[in-house]
């Protein structure tokens, strides 16, 4: 009989251990003892023009007599039901180049917007009298995850000078559960993912709130742990296959 019950007790205590082992799984990008981040040298401004690239969607117009007149047969501009204009936009291949009408193949990967308009102004001054040409990448984002643990927002940059505090904004500001004092930004940086860490949680932590975020940019905001919660989420519900396990124990000793 006491074999039984330690056996079941045995049981019991694997059953809270393997629950246990679940609490706060969901929490992404978790920083490693020893893991080197930038506090003090985060640039509020970017330091290089952004740089088209693989799967950038490009919408631009062109104008001849310096600006004069717009081209509409050559950048397909249509008017959308909602009674809005809506910009054909071209699509960056894995080649690097994107098809564009009267040009054909052009390439554009590596190049800023200012290059990609100079290059475009060229190529249609063959067919055009004083060309000019503004460029829009149309799927610039970041992606916000607001501090819940799960959550995650991508936010549209709709304007090259969006600021941090304007992307929190737009993800619905920190979560409940997020920590102000452990913001952190990863950017690409010469290939390689690079992490600051901000404090918002002080007044002194203002001076990141104009920062402005470039395309592709990750704004994690650390969530602060659940154990308690989660612990009593998942150990709980084994109250009552304890229970039912403990008449089960009864009943085995008054055999």
């Amino acid at each position: 009989m006491f074999k039984s019950v330690n056996v079941i007790v045995a049981f019991i205590g694997c059953l809270i251990l393997t629950a246990s082992c679940g609490v706060n799984s969901n929490l992404m990008l978790k920083q490693a003892k020893g893991t080197e981040v930038n506090s003090d040298e985060i640039p509020l401004r970017p330091t290089e023009e952004y740089k088209i690239a693989v799967n950038d969607k490009i919408a631009f117009q062109l104008y001849v007599n310096e600006g004069a007149d717009l081209v509409d047969g050559t950048t397909e501009i249509s008017v959308g039901s909602n009674g809005e204009f809506d910009q054909a936009e071209y699509v960056v291949r894995s080649n690097g180049q994107v098809e564009l009408p009267k040009l054909g193949k052009v390439e554009a990967e590596g190049m800023t917007v200012e290059q990609f308009e100079d290059t475009l102004e060229m190529l249609y001054s063959t067919e055009y009298k004083e060309p000019f040409v503004k460029v829009q990448i149309t799927n610039q984002r970041v992606i916000v995850f607001p501090g819940s643990g799960s959550d995650a927002k991508v936010v549209p940059l709709t304007n090259t000078n969006t600021t941090l505090m304007e992307v929190i904004a737009l993800a619905g500001g920190i979560a409940d559960r997020g920590k102000a004092n452990t913001v952190k930004l990863m950017r690409m940086v010469n290939s390689e993912r690079v992490v600051y860490v901000m404090d918002l949680s002080v007044i002194e932590g203002l001076r990141f709130t104009d920062l402005v975020v470039q395309a592709n940019d990750y704004i994690y905001v650390e969530p602060a742990p659940e154990l308690g919660k989660e612990i009593l989420e998942k150990v709980v519900p084994l109250g009552s296959l304890l229970a039912s396990l403990a008449v089960l124990v009864t009943l085995i000793s008054n055999l």
